[in-house]
C-alpha cells in the first residue's frame, strides 16, 4: 500500500511497504547559501537532453554539460539554517572581477549549450550582475537566476527581464511568515519574498517556488503548494535537505531514509493532481520510485506521461551539471565542496572533460556499496553530497536510500 495523495504528516512516518517542466529544466538554485545554489534540478529552462538530432556528447566523447550553477558571489543578506554562508553584504575575497567573469562565460559554449544559473549567496548583491547576464545572453546562453526574493524590487525585476533572465526561483520553506522566517533566519523574509514575487509578475518574468524538505514542514506541503499555485508559479521544486554547512546541525529536522521514501511516494501521487510542473531535487531516488510505481500501474515511462523525469538522471553532478564557486572552484554541486579543478588555473572545458572526480562520476564501477551494483544507477546514482557528509566518501553508497538492489538480494 502506498501513501495516499495527502501531505505527509510531521513526526514518524506511517508504515507502508515502501514508506528543474513544460519544456523546461534545471536542478538547483543549487547553491550552498540560498538553496542548492549549485544544484541541477532547480531552474527548468529548455530541454536538458537537447533536441532530436542534437549531438549527445562533445567531440572527445565527454557528456554535454547541460547546466552550470555559478556562484557569482557568496555575499547574502540572509542566514538560512541549511546554508554554509553567513549573512554578509560585502563581496568575499577572491570573487571574480567583471573581466574574469566574462572570460569564464566565453568558455561555457565549449562544453555544450548549458543553462547558466546565476546564483549565490544572493546574486543581486553583485554590482555587475546584469552586465554579466547580458554578456551571457548575447552568446546565446539561456540564463536563469536564483535570488531569495527579498531584494527583488520593481527596478531589479525589470533589469532581470531586460538583461536576459528567463526564469527566477524563489524559496518558500513554509506557507506563512512564521515558518519561513524561522528557517531563513531573518524576520520579514517571507513578506519581502512575497513583494519580490509580485514585482516579477509585474514584468511577466516566470518564477518557480523551491521548498527545502524538513521534518518541521512535512505537514505543510499542501499549504506551500497551494500558495505557489495561488501566486502563479510555473513550477514547484522540493529539495531533500543535504546535511552540509549549517544544515549538518539541523539534527532532528533531517528526515530518515524511511521518511524520504514516504515523501517521494507522496510526491509521485500528488503530481497527478496538478498540471503545474513538479520536481524533486537532491532526491535522486525519486526517479527509481517513479519507475517502480509506473511499472505497478502499467504506465510507460515516457515524456508524454512524466515530462523530463522520464529522461533525466537523479544526480547530475559531473555528468550533466556542475557548480562553480565564487573563487572559481569547480564542484559536482553546491553541496559537495569537492575540488574538481580551479578555473583560474585550468580552463573550465578541460576541467569538465578531464577532472578525475568527474570521470569517476561517469563510471558506475567507481561507486561503492549498493550504488555500484544497483540496476537503477543510471537514473539515480544517489546523492554524492550526502554520501560524502554521512558516509565519508563522495563515491560511497547513498545513506538515505532504503532500496536493496537485485544483485544484493540474490546474493542473500
Amino acid at each position: 500500500m502506498h501513501p495516499e495523495s495527502k501531505a505527509p504528516q510531521s513526526g514518524p512516518p506511517h508504515h507502508h511497504e515502501r514508506s528543474l517542466d513544460g519544456s523546461q529544466t534545471t536542478q538547483g538554485s543549487g547553491h550552498p547559501t540560498e538553496r542548492p545554489s549549485g544544484h541541477p534540478g532547480n531552474l527548468p529552462i529548455g530541454h536538458p537532453h537537447g533536441h532530436p538530432g542534437a549531438p549527445k556528447t562533445l567531440d572527445d566523447g565527454s557528456p554535454l554539460c547541460r547546466l552550470i550553477a555559478w556562484e557569482v558571489t557568496r555575499s547574502c543578506n540572509l542566514a538560512c539554517k541549511h546554508c554554509r554562508a553567513e549573512a554578509h553584504m560585502e563581496p568575499y575575497p577572491g570573487e571574480f572581477s567583471t573581466e574574469e567573469a566574462k572570460a569564464l562565460i566565453d568558455t561555457f559554449p565549449e562544453v555544450g549549450d548549458p543553462i547558466i544559473i546565476f546564483t549565490g549567496g544572493e546574486p543581486l548583491l553583485r554590482k555587475d550582475i546584469f552586465e554579466l547576464v547580458r554578456y551571457a545572453d548575447a552568446k546565446g546562453l539561456r540564463c536563469v537566476m536564483a535570488p531569495n526574493g527579498t531584494l527583488v524590487t520593481a527596478e531589479t525585476a525589470r533589469l532581470m527581464k531586460d538583461s536576459g533572465i528567463q526564469r527566477a526561483s524563489i524559496s518558500l520553506d513554509g506557507p506563512d511568515a512564521a515558518s519561513h522566517d524561522a528557517f531563513r533566519g531573518v524576520e520579514g523574509a517571507f513578506d519581502a519574498a512575497m513583494r519580490g514575487i509580485e514585482h516579477l509578475k509585474s514584468v511577466d518574468l516566470p518564477f518557480q517556488i523551491n521548498t527545502t524538505v524538513t521534518r518541521n514542514n512535512l505537514g505543510q506541503f499542501k499549504e506551500i503548494f497551494h500558495l505557489a499555485e495561488k501566486l502563479g508559479a510555473v513550477a514547484w521544486h522540493i529539495f531533500l535537505l543535504v546535511p552540509t554547512g549549517r544544515g549538518a546541525n539541523l539534527g532532528r529536522e533531517v528526515i530518515t531514509g524511511e521518511e524520504y521514501e514516504e515523501v517521494l511516494n507522496w510526491f509521485y501521487d500528488f503530481r497527478k493532481t496538478t498540471k503545474m510542473q513538479l520536481k524533486a531535487t537532491c532526491a535522486p531516488h525519486y526517479l527509481r520510485i517513479l519507475r517502480q510505481r509506473a511499472k505497478e500501474e502499467g504506465i510507460p515511462v515516457t515524456m508524454d506521461n512524466f515530462g523530463l523525469d522520464a529522461v533525466s538522471r537523479g544526480c547530475l553532478g559531473g555528468t550533466g551539471f556542475c557548480f562553480i564557486s565564487h573563487t572559481g572552484q569547480v564542484q559536482p554541486c553546491g553541496y559537495l565542496e569537492l575540488d574538481c579543478g580551479q578555473v583560474r588555473n585550468t580552463p573550465f572545458p578541460e576541467i569538465w572533460k578531464k577532472s578525475k572526480q568527474f570521470l569517476e562520476f561517469r563510471d558506475q564501477k567507481s561507486y561503492q556499496g549498493k550504488c555500484g551494483v544497483c540496476e537503477y544507477h543510471k537514473v539515480c546514482a544517489g546523492c554524492r553530497a550526502r554520501a560524502m557528509t554521512m558516509n565519508g566518501h563522495y563515491l560511497a553508497e547513498e545513506p538515505l536510500c532504503t532500496y536493496q538492489p537485485q544483485k544484493l538480494r540474490k546474493a542473500d
